[in-house]
């Protein structure tokens, strides 16, 4: 038994031995391997240390040539830039002399121009006095004496260019009005300030006064209106100046007869739906009326305040279907007369915007209207075209004028105006107190409802050509001094008459 364990290990001692003497062979091997590859990889190494060692080399080199050919260009464009700012600096010294020169003889010119006017001023003197007359009391004095020489010269001139031009002005004046009208043509319609509202029967107002006046009282407290409830028939009136409040009144009362509810709490809740309801009908209205101008691209408060206008009057008609009317008759005139149509157009829809707001702001409605426009981005054009039509003169503003004229036309149709007794009265005064106030006048009276002032003129004082220079003071005077729509027409009559006695 003890030496079968002998055996055993020895064995185990024989293999260790030889598994030791295997695994030191491989180490070694692997060793050799490892510094090879280590001698090979240092080798290598070299190799490439040395290439780029060369690839630095030569890329300096390229370098300091390309830095070197740098600094030439740039010192030639530094030589060429010196060479300039040496002749800009010559040439600034040529200006300043030139500039030196020019200033002294301007400088000797003014001097002399003075001087000359100085001379020219004392000659006037030195003449006013040998003639013993101001220079304006001599033109006046040469003006009368070649009217006093050629009087019927200068008359029978000056009245055949007054029937050219008028002819002329006259015939293009019908031209461009009649091809303007025949393309746009519109009703007058006129607004009253009361609105009438039809009862099913008698026994209804009874229901709207209500108990001890309650609800008309109500009625008219919420929405501003009078209502006057007479022995009428199956009717009540409904007044107000303002066209806004009467509509919603109008309304509203109609809603509450059609309901048959009526007490103070139910008109407060139909009167503030019907205003809600009114306020889109506003939008409405306005879009509704851009559209038919053909004027697109405006504000939503431009469009608001378009469709306010329904609810104002100029001289009893209704403001937006004015403006409307404005607005195309305008581009019709423009188109005929070359002018811009679409800012006619535009402009003259848009010229009484100042009026829906003209109670909460001060000013003109004109200049309101332009303010308004500018406010919401209108080009500078239109806001000048409408900002002029709150004076008389356009200056060459021909889409202004086209607007102006498009407007009188408008306010002129027959039954547009309603002018009562003391207002036609005090026209009429004034007119002949004007004519009255010249010198050479016997009699004035202003006929035709103001629209013709006939002058009697004293034929000792005045002859034929006075007679026509005080036709034309007289217009000039009622221009400035009067405000009224059309045209007034000043005919001065000078008659003399020669009497004998036969015996």
């Amino acid at each position: 038994m003890s030496l079968e364990l002998l055996f055993v290990l020895g064995g185990v001692l024989l293999g260790f031995i030889i598994d030791r003497i295997i695994s030191n062979n491989k180490k070694n091997s692997v060793l050799n391997k490892a510094d090879s590859f280590l001698e090979n990889a240092k080798n290598d190494a070299s190799n490439i240390v040395k290439q780029a060692k060369k690839q630095a080399n030569s890329l300096e080199n390229d370098s300091r040539n390309l830095m070197s050919q740098k600094r030439k260009e740039i010192s030639n464009i530094e030589n060429r830039l010196l060479d300039k700012e040496s002749q800009l600096d010559k040439k600034i010294e040529k200006l300043d002399s030139k500039k030196e020169d020019l200033e002294s003889k301007l400088v000797s010119l003014q001097k002399e121009q003075k001087q000359i006017t100085e001379l020219i001023s004392r000659k006037h003197q030195e003449l006013e006095k040998v003639a013993a007359m101001s220079k304006k009391d001599a033109r006046e004095m040469l003006i009368k004496q070649v009217e006093l020489e050629f009087k019927d010269e200068l008359l029978n001139h000056v009245e055949k260019m007054e029937k050219h031009a008028k002819a002329e002005a006259d015939s293009k004046a019908r031209l461009i009005l009649a091809l303007a009208m025949q393309k746009y043509a519109s009703d007058c319609a006129s607004e009253n300030t009361s609105t009438t509202v039809t009862l099913p029967s008698d026994d209804m107002k009874g229901r709207i006064i209500g108990r001890e006046g309650r609800n008309i009282q109500a009625f008219e407290r919420v929405t501003g209106v009078d209502v006057v409830v007479d022995d009428t028939p199956g009717v009540v009136l409904i007044s107000a100046f303002d066209l806004y409040r009467r509509y919603i009144a109008k309304v509203s009362l109609e809603r509450l007869i059609t309901d048959g509810r009526i007490h103070p709490a139910r008109i407060e809740e139909v009167v503030d739906k019907v205003k809600s309801e009114v306020d889109d009908l506003i939008v409405d209205l306005g879009e509704k009326a851009a559209f038919e101008a053909g004027v697109a691209g405006l504000a939503p408060e431009l469009i608001q305040l378009l469709g306010r206008l329904k609810f104002r009057t100029i001289q009893s008609q209704n403001l937006l279907k004015h403006s409307l009317d404005v607005s195309k008759l305008a581009s019709s005139i423009a188109s005929e007369i070359g002018a811009d149509v679409s800012l006619s157009k535009r402009a003259g829809l848009l010229t009484f915007l100042g009026v829906s707001v003209d109670h909460e702001v001060e000013g003109q409605f004109a200049n309101i209207s332009a303010d308004i426009c500018r406010k919401f981005g209108l080009s500078k054009k239109i806001c000048e075209i409408i900002d002029l039509q709150s004076g008389d003169d356009m200056g060459e503003n021909l889409e202004a004028v086209c607007v102006s004229m498009a407007a009188k036309l408008l306010l002129s149709r027959p039954g547009i105006g309603k002018n009562n007794m003391e207002t036609f009265v005090k026209r009429m005064t004034e007119l002949e107190n004007i004519a009255s106030s010249f010198d050479g006048v016997s009699q004035a009276y202003a006929i035709h409802t103001g629209s013709e002032v006939r002058v009697i003129v004293d034929a000792e004082e005045l002859d034929d050509l006075q007679s026509k220079k005080l036709s034309h003071q007289i217009a000039d005077k009622i221009e400035k001094d009067m405000q009224y729509s059309g045209q007034v027409k000043v005919t001065v009559i000078r008659e003399r008459r020669v009497e004998a006695l036969a015996e």
